[in-house]
């Protein structure tokens, strides 16, 4: 007891009866004396029928881990709620740069997806969802770096499964081979260790980290024990958007994917990319072009998703430094994203540490209504190469 607080260090229960009713002989208790109660100690026991989330200190952020939703409604309700509550207690999902870069906070807006208990997860019923979905995500780079965060490519903290090793890919098709193999596409599996065996050496980071990657199977059904076999998948492409309709959205695409890879696997091939992905892809009008294609696809399967609602998107991952017209020609300038590689170990300090070469820095440019016999793009004397775009007179 302190003054004026009734401070509890709960025991530790292996049974959620036996907590719940401490719980409520506290409150019982607390009622009588009518006092604020504090109370500290062993977490509740792990029970499936129990809701709970976390709030985290990190550096330079606070990450909250938010219960599951169980339906639309109600994560629209969830994410409003703490994008409101954030902004009362003064803390903010945006930040600027010392150049005044517009960009977000760092902290992650990773989604998790399951079932209410593991047997339920779709991933774990279906395996080869989680082939759809690897696939389609390589087919569509899109949409690893429009909602990720500053960081990106092979050392960052969700690299794309063909940004490390070379051979990737042809293992990755041998992977999916066997996966069909073993389970007919459409069907659902008697064996929920299935897709975690199988492609779990594929959906890792450089140093072969399940959790540091684009699809995290880290609590998927992990062969080390019972504890971490959850049936979740984590996407960790993605980063805390500036407001809650945009992390919505988010989860609505995801949610739309889903639910069309259930009802009609994926099965296109992997695409070699080579340097595509750095000399397209991390442009925002290639970004923008290959997000058309997938909203196409979207519609097509009948979920009605339009390009315009991602506009805040390509907006803020893509910014508009300023344009000018000339000659008939209007150029535009934008920010660009380019992968900032960590490089080798250094000491520092105490221990060693390894830094972000963040020296290169990449700006989109863009021509309209160019003639390329008669005008020329160049900086500081030296002649620009250009792209041709879908778009005719565009570069």
């Amino acid at each position: 007891m302190r003054a004026g607080v009734l401070h509890i260090f709960m025991p530790p229960c292996t049974v959620l009866e036996d907590y719940l009713a401490l719980v409520a002989a506290i409150e019982a208790v607390a009622t009588m004396q009518k006092l604020p109660v504090r109370i500290e100690g062993y977490a509740p026991p792990n029970d499936l029928r129990l809701r709970k989330f976390a709030v985290t200190p990190d550096p330079g952020v606070i990450e909250f881990n938010i219960h599951p939703a169980h339906s639309w409604p109600e994560l629209v309700r969830n994410t409003t709620t703490l994008y409101e509550q954030a902004r009362l207690c003064r803390l903010s999902t945006e930040k600027f740069m010392l150049d005044g870069k517009h960009i977000g906070t760092g902290g992650g807006n990773h989604v998790t997806v399951g079932g209410i208990t593991p047997a339920d997860s779709p991933l774990l019923r279906r395996p080869d969802l989680l082939g759809s979905l690897i696939s389609y995500w390589q087919n569509h780079p899109a949409l690893s770096y429009l909602f990720s965060g500053t960081f990106i490519g092979p050392t960052s903290q969700s690299p794309r499964v063909d940004e490390a090793r070379s051979d990737t890919l042809y293992e990755l098709e041998i992977a999916f081979q066997q996966l069909e193999k073993q389970i007919e596409p459409g069907k659902e599996a008697d064996f929920p260790w299935l897709s975690d065996r199988i492609l779990r050496n594929f959906l890792v980071d450089l140093t072969g980290n399940t959790q540091r990657a684009e699809f995290s199977i880290d609590k998927l059904f992990p062969p080390d024990g019972p504890t971490g076999r959850l049936g979740l998948l984590e996407f960790r492409a993605f980063e805390m958007p500036p407001h809650a309709q945009m992390s919505l959205l988010q989860t609505l695409l995801l949610r739309a994917l889903i639910a069309r890879f259930w009802q009609q696997p994926y099965q296109a091939p992997l695409i070699r990319w080579g340097t595509e992905l750095h000399d397209r892809f991390m442009l925002g009008h290639f970004i923008e072009q290959d997000m058309r294609a997938v909203l196409q696809d979207l519609r097509a399967a009948g979920y009605a998703f339009e390009l315009a609602w991602f506009a805040p998107f390509l907006e803020f991952r893509f910014p508009r430094i300023g344009r000018i017209d000339k000659a008939g020609v209007e150029l535009e300038l934008r920010q660009a994203i380019e992968p900032w590689h960590v490089l080798g170990e250094e000491v520092a300090g105490s221990g060693a540490a390894r830094y972000v070469d963040s020296s290169v820095e990449r700006f989109q440019v863009k021509l309209n209504g160019l003639v390329p016999d008669r005008i020329a793009l160049a900086c500081n004397a030296r002649l620009m190469p250009l792209s041709a775009t879908d778009v005719p007179g565009s570069s």
